[in-house]
């Protein structure tokens, strides 16, 4: 066999697919469970090119692990891209059969390695591979759990993340101490070598996985595998996993004599070393833990601060910026693993950087500031993925996404709108986005069309669809009505009115952790205080709202990040008192309620500051600050503003401070502390969880902007 063969030999193992024979040898033994591997990742692949009917029926040929895993990914991707109940309960079922599968495969492959006694070196222990099967299984039960309606089932998608982490440790430790005896080293991330410089400390908002009770002494790879969770029956077992387990530490104050597990994680870019990763077995292994590695890390950072704390309970932390790194390197891998954290990168990018504010500069990103939004890059890297998978609405999707975050609206808009897929939750996908986007350009019909689309295609939320195509609607009557053509103001009026009053008889029907979702309860909140103006005022439903609910929602959806200033300007004109189409004195009414002025406040700071006018934006933002958050509370009130209020006052100290010298913007930095500082502390709203994603965002950039400066941590 090769050396590569001979380096991985001990991860092979001889699953039931592949039973050995007198008359079979070890090569051929091999061959075959390449064979396998390659079969069902090839199935596995075809999921990418939204080809996931050709994927089922090509993994259905065959019933080994890698398949039954091949057919769970299946189903897990049209869950989490339709989110709907009875596709979650499914993959949660073919979820549990992998495990089930890979466990077996595990223990095959440990008593197969006892018996040939074999004193090879291997990288990684006997049925890594399946190890890796079952991490990655976790993982996709743990993200169903959380989307799950329940609690309990969102309760337990933790400890499946925890039982993840143990399988990938143990991959990823060995994979360090097998390249540390041969002097070949992964290169070290700059947050590694600030972190060693720093002395490991952290604070307790900077999250990452600490394993405080055993030391890694990194000089032997284990020959068989402790890192996973058995069955009930072999309590031994259990008590050494529930001990590993429990040294799990939200705190950075580690042991002495410890080391931090995720210091040693794959890289992907081991120099001498260039084909450790021509087997394709050891390269889906490590690509696949690089992946896995990279979302856990990834997506427990992204927790907003409140949650946070509930994680520490359990002993979970994570690290944006390692986790970021790891998925740019499993992405180099040409295999699904590659193209699902390409997936998940352009999620993070396009998606939550799509709508923070405070992040490096472009010329910070250029220099290698990972936690910034590289334009360039991501853009490449859809490109490339367009081209491996030439027939996927999913990367053209992305490629919108992207396109609107580079403020081309209207390139962003030709994309979406010529891009079929034959996958209906692509199309969803595909969908709403198209639909946000008409907003920013004020294409209200179309807006409005496309939202009532969505409802059709996906069933996530209906009330927020009517809700925002009633929006839309109102929005052509007022136009109409400001050109005084009655005809048309009549008729839009009507569908606006009629679209909206949709809105309360289908919420609730969705939960998230056992909770309404909060954009559903955000809309009745709206319905209820608009009903009751119309009531107390005696005006007709649309002649009661007040500020623009369309532009409320562009701001919360950040779509000003994604304008020119001609679109900044024309959306600030929708917020002008005068396109309300009641009388001057109900608009003298409602003009003087103390949250409706706050928000008409809060949205024009935020155009204005898109605009670069800070002073004008600061000076409305003072007005929304001066009001006692008190005047907040309420089942109707706009809760959300005051928190909003100090957010846009950190955002605004924040683009200042760019266009500043050093120490200037070192003065700026502490400002915008205080001002994420005040909000990461305040009581529970509404929309905590939206906001406070952008206030994590904006600490995690503060974090690495005083790293990168020398400057102490908070």
């Amino acid at each position: 066999m090769s050396r590569l063969g001979n380096w991985f030999r001990g991860s092979g193992s001889k699953s039931s697919s592949v039973a050995p024979s007198s008359s079979v040898s070890e090569a051929d033994v091999r061959a075959q469970e390449i064979e396998l591997l390659e079969h069902a990742v090839a199935g596995a692949d075809l999921i990418m090119n939204d080809d996931i009917e050709g994927a089922e029926e090509l993994l259905r040929q065959r019933s080994s692990t890698y398949h039954k895993f091949g057919l769970a990914v299946c189903t897990f991707m049209r869950s989490i891209l339709g989110f709907e109940k009875s596709v979650m309960s499914e993959a949660a079922v073919l979820l549990v059969e992998c495990e089930n599968s890979a466990w077996s495969d595990i223990r095959k492959a440990e008593r197969d390695a006892i018996r040939a006694n074999s004193k090879e070196d291997s990288i990684y222990p006997p049925g890594a591979e399946y190890q890796l099967v079952l991490a990655e299984a976790h993982l996709m039960a743990a993200i169903l759990g959380v989307l799950h309606e329940s609690l309990t089932e969102g309760i337990k998608s933790f400890y499946k993340l925890r039982k993840a982490y143990v399988a990938l440790d143990t991959i990823s430790k060995s994979e360090t101490a097998y390249l540390k005896k041969r002097g070949l080293h992964p290169s070290q991330s700059k947050t590694d070598t600030n972190n060693t410089s720093a002395g490991g400390s952290d604070d307790d908002t900077d999250l990452e996985f600490v394993d405080a009770d055993e030391t890694h002494s990194g000089d032997q790879t284990p020959a068989k595998y402790e890192g996973h969770l058995v069955n009930g029956n072999e309590n031994g077992d259990i008590a050494d996993a529930d001990k590993k387990l429990g040294g799990l530490s939200l705190n950075g104050n580690k042991p002495s004599g410890t080391t931090d597990p995720s210091k040693g994680l794959p890289s992907g870019n081991f120099e001498g070393a260039p084909e450790l990763f021509d087997d394709p077995v050891l390269a889906f292994v490590h690509s696949g833990a690089s992946m896995c590695f990279g979302v856990l890390l990834l997506i427990i950072s992204l927790v907003p601060p409140a949650f946070s704390r509930l994680l520490s309970i359990i002993g979970f932390k994570g690290d944006r910026e390692r986790g970021i790194e790891m998925l740019w390197q499993s992405s180099r891998f040409e295999n699904v693993n590659g193209a699902v954290a390409s997936l998940m990168l352009c999620a993070y990018y396009n998606g939550l950087l799509g709508f923070a504010d405070i992040l490096p500069s472009e010329q910070d990103v250029a220099n290698g500031a990972i936690v910034g939004y590289p334009k360039e890059r991501i853009h490449k890297l859809v490109i490339k993925l367009q081209t491996r998978y030439p027939d996927s609405g999913l990367w053209r999707f992305e490629e919108g996404r992207s396109r609107g975050n580079r403020k081309d609206l209207v390139g962003a808009l030709q994309v979406l709108q010529n891009n079929k897929s034959k996958m209906k939750q692509v199309d969803a996908l595909n969908n709403f986005e198209m639909s946000l986007d008409s907003a920013y350009v004020r294409d209200w019909a179309h807006a409005r069309d496309d939202f009532l689309r969505c409802i059709e295609l996906n069933d996530w939320s209906p009330s927020l669809y009517y809700y925002l195509a009633g929006s839309a609607e109102l929005e052509l009557y007022r136009n109409a009505y400001a050109a005084d053509d009655r005809s048309q103001a009549s008729l839009h009026k009507k569908k606006a009115e009629e679209l909206l009053r949709k809105v309360p008889g289908v919420a609730g029907k969705k939960r998230f952790m056992a909770r309404p979702l909060p954009f559903e309860e955000f809309v009745v909140r709206k319905m209820k205080k608009w009903e009751e103006r119309s009531s107390t005022l005696s005006v007709d439903l649309a002649d009661a709202v007040g500020v623009s609910p369309m532009q409320e929602m562009v701001y919360l959806w950040n779509g000003l990040k994604k304008m020119q200033p001609v679109e900044l300007e024309r959306a600030a004109t929708d917020l002008s008192w005068d396109r309300l189409t009641c009388s001057e004195e109900v608009r003298g009414k409602i003009q003087a309620q103390l949250d409706e002025k706050a928000l008409h406040d809060l949205c024009h700071a935020a155009i204005l500051r898109n605009l670069e006018k800070f002073d004008e934006a600061r000076v409305k933002l003072q007005e929304v600050l001066k009001i006692d958050k008190t005047a907040f509370k309420g089942s109707n009130q706009d809760d959300y503003i005051p928190p909003s209020a100090h957010y846009e006052m950190a955002v605004l100290a924040w683009v200042e401070g760019q266009s500043k010298t050093t120490p200037d913007t070192k003065k700026q930095v502490e400002d915008v502390q205080t001002w994420l500082d005040k909000v990461a502390k305040w009581d529970s709203y509404l929309l905590d969880g939206r906001i406070g994603m952008r206030v994590q965002t904006g600490m995690d950039t503060l974090r690495w902007y005083k790293r990168e400066h020398g400057l102490p941590a908070s």
